[in-house]
């Protein structure tokens, strides 16, 4: 019956099946307890606290030295979004599931204020994709914090997605590209359901370690030892993410001919 659940609702399913009986697992969990907000199969599930998470991320020194911050376009960061703006931060946003040809939108918190666009309205996704600027990686500036959503994670800086592998694409290339360092804090706020065991959450070679963990009760410095990835393994790209996402193909053959 659970597997037949698994596929039934998740979108990327047959990668890993134990990443994907954890994510079931989650997902459920934040279902029956009545502490999700929304959707939550196959997505970053939002949860009710996130705004609280948002406000100790905040607390933190990582994030008040951060000039531009990196974060994920799901709705549990649109608080992490808003606070980063009206502490005058350079915000960068993927498109959601890479799917345009450019990957990027930036919110210049001080561009927003000239053209009279709130914050609160470039917060959420749809607002970003309206009124934010459109980017290549190649017009990014390195950044000082990445804020990468999750549906579960472990104290020693394990992480697992939602399955279709944008998060940690995205950091091997930021790598590659010189947009973050070994010394980039990456950071995550979910709910304290999704906090799950060491050994529940495999890390491959290609998968990025967390270096804080933030709920809404705790704020989990995880000092991991998991390797970081050095860049794109272009081995474990998947035949739909070359479909799906227009520019891989020639960010790929860029990437390779630097080598």
């Amino acid at each position: 019956m659970e597997d037949e659940r698994i596929v039934d609702r998740a979108r990327w399913k047959g990668r890993n099946s134990a990443k994907d009986i954890l994510r079931f697992e989650v997902w459920s969990l934040l279902e029956e307890r009545s502490v999700s907000i929304g959707p939550v199969w196959s997505r970053i599930p939002n949860f009710i606290g996130a705004e609280k998470a948002a406000h100790k991320l905040a607390e933190l020194e990582i994030w008040k030295t951060a000039k531009i911050v990196k974060s994920n376009p799901d709705s549990p960061h649109v608080p992490v979004r808003l606070r980063a703006l009206e502490d005058g931060k350079l915000v960068y946003v993927p498109v959601p599931e890479l799917v345009k040809d450019y990957p990027f939108i930036e919110l210049d918190p001080n561009i927003l204020q000239e053209r009279n666009i709130s914050f609160e309205q470039v917060a959420p996704i749809k607002g970003a994709m309206e009124h934010g600027r459109k980017v290549g990686f190649q017009d990014m500036k390195p950044f000082d914090l990445a804020v990468v959503g999750s549906v579960a994670a472990s104290r020693n800086g394990g992480r697992t997605g939602k399955g279709g592998g944008f998060a940690d694409l995205e950091m091997g290339i930021f790598r590659e590209m010189g947009l973050v360092n070994a010394d980039t804090p990456i950071v995550t706020t979910i709910h304290s359901l999704q906090i799950k065991e060491d050994e529940l959450i495999i890390m491959d070679a290609h998968d990025t370690p967390l270096d804080w963990i933030i709920t809404p009760d705790e704020v989990i410095e995880t000092q991991t030892l998991i390797a970081q990835p050095e860049g794109v393994n272009w081995d474990t790209i998947q035949s739909d993410q070359y479909e799906n996402i227009p520019f891989l193909l020639s960010l790929k053959a860029t990437l390779l001919g630097k080598k």
